[in-house]
């Protein structure tokens, strides 16, 4: 087919993982490939396992330049996409992997981001009813965050079926460190992070709860409450996202079951067998969620855990996969099911 991608923020993890992908995806390939801080720097100086981009540098992050491509990827840190998209005309399919569009609530966005707020973009994840239709007529396009997306897949079934309540949701969600992005911080630094677990923005402060409780909210036709707790683990990549929900009067583990029914069909989620449960091991480098349910009777609560690596399924995996949809094409087209061997 021939279709051309630009990626602007290339230099960083989302970055260059869509890289990887695009350089296996046999409809379009990655021609436009900018950065800000390393604009000028040989690709393989900061993403030295892709070779095929051997000889090339970061060019400068300009609309003009981003415009010649078909589909433009934003890899951008968030806030920074909304004066990007700006300026690309609106017959170019846009991508964003960052937040700026992801939220409907101005007042939201301010309280747990900085700056304005640039609008709100169709919200890119196609496993959940009615998505797909939206992207696939949509040049705009709003990727979800990484833990809204092992939470959401893991929740959603539950409100779509009217089995959980609304308002008694509690999220505990590790995360490996690239989520955090590639700048320095010390407490990303391997002496920090090595043989040791420790949450962070505790007590309702994460950036992706609103975006979160917005999609569940959308399933399950009421506003839905979620305290989340994330929890960075020392490891690169990866979520292991542990979802529980006061169950509706009258539920059973087979009704839970059913709803999970849903996913049978979906080519990125796999609901495991009996008696296995997710491993973020097990979804590396792959565009796939793993999910299992349980249902805690002596509590009365609906136990759902998932995994996935934040870097495809949850990032540039994901991407592909909604501008796959949006440009007619099959939505698995480049993307791996099959995760890494550790």
């Amino acid at each position: 087919m021939g279709l051309s991608a630009a990626v602007a923020g290339a230099s960083g993890y989302a970055g260059g993982e869509l890289l990887r992908l695009l350089d296996g995806h046999p409809d379009i390939s990655a021609d436009v490939i900018t950065a800000a801080a390393n604009a000028g720097e040989p690709i393989t100086s900061v993403h030295p396992h892709l070779r095929q981009y051997a000889g090339q540098v970061f060019e400068r992050t300009e609309a003009a330049r981003l415009a010649e491509a078909d589909v433009v990827f934003l890899a951008m840190p968030h806030g920074q996409s909304g004066a990007i998209a700006a300026d690309l005309p609106e017959h170019v399919l846009v991508v964003d992997l960052g937040a700026d569009f992801r939220l409907r609530d101005d007042a939201q966005w301010k309280k747990f981001y900085s700056g304005d707020h640039a609008g709100t973009w169709t919200y890119g994840l196609p496993e959940i009813a009615g998505a797909r239709g939206q992207i696939a007529v949509s040049r705009r396009i709003a990727s979800p965050g990484c833990y809204a997306t092992a939470i959401t897949l893991a929740l959603a079934p539950l409100f779509a079926a009217a089995l959980a309540e609304p308002d008694d949701i509690v999220v505990v969600a590790a995360s490996g460190t690239t989520g955090a992005g590639r700048g320095m911080k010390q407490h990303l630094m391997a002496s920090e992070v090595m043989n040791s677990l420790s949450p962070y923005k505790v007590g309702g402060t994460h950036q992706h709860t609103p975006e979160i409780e917005q999609s569940l909210s959308d399933v399950a036709g009421q506003p839905v409450t979620m305290s989340f707790t994330p929890v960075l683990a020392p490891m690169p990549r990866g979520i292991l996202a542990t979802c529980t929900a006061k169950a509706k009067p009258g539920i059973a583990l087979a009704d839970v079951k059913a709803a999970f029914s849903v996913y049978e069909a979906e080519p990125f989620v796999y609901l495991l067998n009996d008696g296995e449960w997710p491993q973020t091991g097990a979804t590396l480098g792959s565009n796939s969620t793993h999910l299992q349910v349980a249902f805690d009777q002596h509590a009365g609560r609906i136990v759902v855990v998932s995994a996935l690596d934040n870097l495809t399924k949850g990032a540039a995996g994901q991407a592909i996969q909604n501008a796959n949809i949006a440009l007619g094409l099959d939505e698995t087209t480049g993307l791996p099911t099959i995760g890494v061997a550790l």
